[in-house]
């Protein structure tokens, strides 16, 4: 295969911002708002020496889900996002453009 091209199926590793600081498969630009957001809590609950299993007993759900939520794998609803921010004493802005 030529220099360049992907075999099909074959995801490319995008970096879309290095504020957020994760690799993501190929998805829509509008998505890095919600990547931000996963990163804000993630950084949240490593400025405060909480892990993931903690932060989970914390929301009331499995590590597994906090896991997936971090690496951007789980789509969560506004009340999982508040859950999460309540559980380190942060609060959820929304703000609409």
């Amino acid at each position: 295969m030529p220099p360049g091209q992907r075999a099909p199926g074959q995801y490319r590793k995008t970096l879309f911002s290095k504020k957020i600081g994760v690799y993501m498969k190929e998805i829509d630009r509008s998505l890095v708002p919600r990547y931000e957001v996963v990163e804000q809590l993630r950084n949240a609950r490593k400025a405060q020496n909480v892990t993931q299993e903690v932060l989970a007993e914390r929301v009331g759900t499995k590590k597994s889900n906090i896991s997936r939520f971090e690496s951007g794998n789980y789509n969560p609803s506004l009340d999982f996002l508040v859950k999460v921010a309540e559980s380190l004493g942060k609060q959820i802005h929304i703000k609409i453009r």
